[in-house]
């Protein structure tokens, strides 16, 4: 039987998007679907925790 997830409709930059698909590569915990170049669907439960993640890289990339 299928298995509905609540998404979020992100919209962003394709550099911030290609850092959130690096950040999900690992764990596959944060993307429902990948709809184009800027348009994801993030599961609601982890928008949060995504939004953490990707602060820390982006902060991470200004410092280094």
């Amino acid at each position: 039987m299928p298995k509905a997830v609540k998404g979020v409709l992100v919209e962003c930059d394709p550099s911030i998007k290609a850092i959130i698909l690096k950040i999900d590569q690992e764990r596959h915990d944060y993307i429902v679907e990948d709809l184009d170049e800027q348009t994801l669907v993030i599961k609601e439960s982890q928008l949060a925790n995504l939004k953490e993640t990707l602060d820390k890289v982006r902060t991470q990339m200004e410092v280094g």
